[in-house]
């Protein structure tokens, strides 16, 4: 088995789909599909990659103990952490939310990112 995954950024087999659990919608309808690409277990805990996609829409993101690497590969997001000012993140942008946040995830144009998710 090895220990380098490239990750495929146009997948073109069949997503995982799913919708915003009811308790955490605020506004529109969004729908976001999955592209599992590894998850594996290292000595901190479950580490999971792939590609992510939502359509427009607004919900609340709650990490608990996990910590999330986007990297955002086209589309418009605007981040708000709790008591924090909105953040704007489109195309070419990266951030990491660390365990604990805590906020609102906005879909302002469909997104699609990277990410690596551990905890």
């Amino acid at each position: 088995m090895s220990l380098l995954v490239k990750l495929d950024l146009a997948p073109t087999s069949e997503p995982k789909h799913s919708k915003a659990a009811p308790d955490r919608l605020i506004s529109g309808d969004p729908s976001f599909k999955t592209w599992a690409q590894d998850e594996s277990r290292d000595g901190t805990g479950k580490v999971r990659t792939g590609v992510w996609e939502a359509t427009p829409g607004e919900n609340h993101s709650i990490k608990g103990e996990m910590m999330e690497f986007c990297y955002i590969l086209s589309g418009v997001i605007e981040l708000t952490e709790q008591g924090q000012e909105p953040r704007t993140f489109r195309a070419g942008d990266s951030f990491v939310m660390k365990p604990g946040f805590v906020g609102v995830w906005k879909t302002i144009e469909t997104v699609r990112k990277i990410y690596v998710i551990a905890g």
